[in-house]
């Protein structure tokens, strides 16, 4: 790792990478599907949204054609109303379920098939990288994506947000892209599962069923991709409802990074006109976040916003808050502490959920397990905070579960065992760009405009 760590900022060629290196990049060409990437060969056979997006970090680091066409395929998937599916159906595979006979998306998607939600928007902030790697060299490729950028983003106020509120919500435990979060137990307790029949589930039969959503889980979120196939999937209906509706910290965190990032494009590559709507929705979007706030658990939290109720445990997207943009000084201090206080009561870190909570399990998917992405993202805020200390802890503990485990799909904080796929295309992806990119920072100074105000108002 050491030897990669000082070639910082260097373009590598394959012969070059060794080791660790060499093996995550082996990983990212044999998940390769020619312009897209599985997240896993056998769990997860189709393009994953924000999979996709953070695996194009991974493939820059020596290649970086291969990474715009990542970036350039998924948002080619792009919905005519501007949203960007979680999943894209570019062939037909039967070993996964739900397919898109379920999601019914055909007359929508039109070809190929999706799904009929989205994910966190993370590719604006990774097609800000790969911009910065080499701006004569891509400014083109950029240009020609900013303005789907643009219009996803535009559809998560007008479809997620159509009060004018502040807040996105997600109408699927799935859209957040953290599936069975202990904050998804009680809004989905109110959802008639009564008509989702009987079904068969294919990821029980690759993964231990301890390390899965249990089928209660599944039952609601069968419920809630009927709902939307029910309803065409029509965006006012949905939001005015739909029986999940709730906004949480991690996927407004990454909305507002990512209107920063779009901001910062736009500015440098002469699209002013997208430049002044992500700065206005910025504005929307930074003000609605304090909703968050929780005086009680002392961090962001999820807000159910069917009955105005907070979750009363802080998660892993708690601390994107950072990676969003600048926390009052005040906050940021105390998210650090308890964050430290979080390590402490682990082996590794970050755990998806709190560890001293009753409702953590540190093996069962999103209820607990350490995920190689999500710390990335902690990582970068905390450095931008000036927690660096912390920043480069996070970091190491991720390369150790990983030197440990190899590159699963997530890992168990206590144990550091591994946990559901293997060969995961977003761990190697992580583990890759990491090393090459060890200061986490995501720009160079000509792209870090609203970046640097923002450390300095930190």
């Amino acid at each position: 790792m050491s030897q990669m760590s000082q070639m910082s900022q260097m373009r590598l060629s394959l012969d070059q990478l060794t080791g660790t290196n060499r093996r995550a990049a082996d990983i990212l060409l044999g998940n390769d599907r020619g312009g897209y990437t599985v997240p896993s060969a056998k769990l997860y056979p189709f393009q994953w949204n924000w999979d996709s997006a953070l695996v194009a970090l991974g493939f820059s680091v020596f290649d970086s054609d291969r990474a715009w066409q990542e970036v350039e395929s998924l948002l080619s998937a792009q919905w005519d109303n501007g949203m960007v599916p979680h999943i894209i159906f570019w062939k037909e595979e039967k070993s996964y379920f739900p397919g898109p006979e379920q999601w019914g998306t055909t007359d929508i998607a039109k070809t190929p098939p999706t799904s009929g939600i989205t994910q966190p928007p993370v590719a604006a902030t990774v097609i800000e990288r790969l911009l910065a790697e080499d701006i004569d060299a891509h400014r083109d490729r950029a240009a020609k994506l900013l303005p789907k950028l643009d219009r996803w983003h535009q559809w998560f106020l007008d479809a997620r947000d159509p009060d004018g509120r502040g807040v996105v919500a997600i109408m699927h435990p799935w859209e957040s892209g953290r599936d069975n979060l202990p904050d998804w137990d009680r809004p989905l307790s109110f959802i008639d599962t009564t008509g989702v029949g009987t079904y068969h589930r294919r990821d029980t039969d690759i993964v231990n069923k301890d390390e899965r959503p249990k089928n209660d889980d599944y039952d609601h979120y069968m419920a809630l991709v009927r709902f939307g196939r029910d309803c065409n999937w029509n965006t006012d209906h949905i939001a005015r409802n739909c029986p999940f509706w709730v906004a949480e910290p991690g996927m407004n965190a990454i909305l507002r990074r990512a209107e920063r990032d779009l901001i910062n494009m736009a500015t440098l590559l002469g699209q002013d006109d997208i430049a002044a709507r992500a700065t206005a929705r910025l504005a929307r979007l930074d003000a609605g976040f304090e909703q968050l706030w929780s005086e009680t658990v002392g961090g962001y939290v999820t807000l159910d916003l069917r009955r105005d109720e907070h979750a009363t445990g802080l998660t892993s997207g708690s601390w994107l808050a950072m990676f969003a943009g600048p926390v009052e000084p005040a906050r940021a201090t105390k998210m650090a502490a308890t964050l430290t206080y979080w390590l402490s009561q682990v082996k590794h870190g970050v755990p998806s959920f709190d560890p001293n909570h009753e409702l953590f399990d540190s093996i069962r998917y999103w209820r607990g397990p350490v995920w190689a992405m999500i710390n990335w993202m902690i990582a970068t805020g905390l450095i931008e905070h000036g927690e660096t200390d912390l920043a480069d802890r996070i970091r190491r503990d991720t390369q150790a579960l990983i030197d440990q485990s190899d590159f699963r799909e997530y890992f168990c904080p206590v144990t550091g065992r591994g946990g559901g796929g293997t060969d995961f295309s977003w761990t190697a992806s992580m583990s890759l760009y990491w090393a090459a990119r060890p200061e986490t920072l995501p720009i160079t100074p000509h792209l870090s405009q609203t970046g640097t105000a923002d450390q300095e108002n930190t």
